[in-house]
């Protein structure tokens, strides 16, 4: 007997065209949290308020997550991507970071309008009673101007006069900022009242405990939606055995809800967005280290021998730097000036893209510069379509051209993509 699938009883009633709707409108929501008007795709804010109560209902309904809607401003509280250091604001450091935090405990007293020069006293007496300490050397300025300019294209706050952007060199910059309180009682994920520490409060919010937790299926549909690849060996046992027995009802899921694609294996199951809209980073690409990386995946694979269990390919930098070196050797007109002077930075820069990409993660030895390759990295093995000829050297910032051609996974006997 087929197993009965999830659906959203209140998105089975719409029509094609509202249905495809509130489709965009999940999937703009994926990508920005908080959406207010003047941020990218706020001119969705109209739609999204229309179809509020089916947004609410799918959200709810298939991963756990609580969504709020006003005219104003739309929140969709996600559970985070836990541990995954290659998920950050790139513009933020663990230093800025911090400083986004005391800010927002600093705003909580500060009104609807205050001063530069106020809120920074106030950010230093947060830090004060945290037992931090915040004080004008240039690195300080320049990570609470990086935390005040992401709170500002938050939407929380606004440069009414002035700007928060000299701070960074001119500890006598000024400026008049407005507060957004409506903005500000939603960013914090968690329920503060009910954490009594850091640690606890990523917990809660999470949502894998307590009153707080949610299913089986909503804590796996989490991780296929938010993270580029899902491997059976990273999942508790219990989801890796639901997840294994409704794999192709939940491909249908995500792409009929989220417009996702998922591909799946005997390892596991990697989800993409055909649009590119939702993945953080776009792969393959014409960059230099995009290409590089992609012709890199078959030699690193041929290479190592995949462990057991999992199907992992342990690597160390030294294979990296190889089959980096043997590429910039091979056909030196095809890169950029900088990857053939600075064959070191372009090997770390490969090493963080596919770590984006989601096919490479740290040896769990704990070893430093070690790495563990996904068999999911077969899905983007080239296939090569005659012998290269003379490439036209790439500058530094190349132009758009078509991505090379991609196999993707190779299936166990009986099973097909979507």
């Amino acid at each position: 007997m087929r197993a009965r699938e999830t659906t959203v009883p209140g998105f089975e009633q719409l029509g094609d065209i509202d249905a495809a709707n509130v489709v965009r409108c999940a999937r703009t929501l994926l990508r920005r949290p908080l959406l207010h008007a003047a941020s990218p795709d706020g001119d969705l804010l109209g739609m999204i308020y229309r179809h509020r109560a089916v947004l609410q209902e799918l959200f709810a309904t298939l991963l756990g997550y609580r969504l709020v809607i006003h005219r104003r401003y739309a929140r969709l509280y996600k559970s985070g991507p836990g541990e995954d250091a290659t998920r950050a604001v790139p513009t933020l450091t663990p230093r800025g970071y911090a400083h986004v935090a005391l800010t927002l405990a600093a705003l909580t007293g500060c009104g609807k309008q205050v001063l530069l020069s106020r809120l920074i006293e106030e950010i230093r007496a947060a830090a004060g009673e945290a037992g931090l300490v915040i004080g004008d050397a240039p690195g300080d300025r320049r990570s609470m101007a990086a935390a005040l300019r992401h709170l500002v294209d938050l939407g929380v706050l606004t440069e009414t006069e002035g700007t928060v952007g000299p701070l960074a060199n001119d500890t006598a910059a000024e400026a008049l900022i407005t507060v957004d309180t409506d903005l500000l009682g939603q960013l914090v994920t968690g329920p503060l009242s009910e954490a009594d520490g850091p640690e606890r409060l990523v917990e809660l919010a999470a949502g894998t405990e307590g009153a707080h937790a949610v299913t089986v299926e909503q804590a796996v549909r989490r991780r296929l939606v938010e993270d580029p690849v899902v491997h059976y060996h990273d999942l508790p046992e219990t989801q890796a055995n639901w997840l294994r027995r409704h794999r192709a009802g939940e491909a249908r899921l995500l792409e009929r809800y989220f417009g996702l694609v998922a591909e799946s294996r005997s390892e596991g199951i990697a989800t993409t967005d055909p649009q590119d809209y939702l993945n953080d980073a776009p792969f393959p690409g014409s960059s230099t280290v995009a290409r590089v990386a992609q012709l890199a995946l078959p030699k690193l694979l041929e290479g190592s021998e995949p462990r057991e269990g999992d199907h992992r390919h342990p690597l160390g930098r030294e294979d990296f730097a190889r089959v980096c070196g043997e590429l910039l050797e091979s056909y030196p007109a095809a890169w950029s000036r900088r990857a053939l002077e600075d064959p070191d930075s372009l090997v770390a820069m490969v090493v963080d893209l596919l770590r984006r990409v989601g096919v490479l993660t740290p040896h769990d030895s704990g070893e430093a510069e070690r790495w563990l390759l996904s068999p999911s990295a077969h899905r983007w093995l080239p296939i090569p379509d005659g012998e290269p000829g003379t490439a036209e050297r790439e500058t530094d910032t190349p132009p758009e051209e078509p991505s090379p051609d991609l196999a993707l996974f190779d299936y166990p006997e009986g099973e097909s993509t979507r």
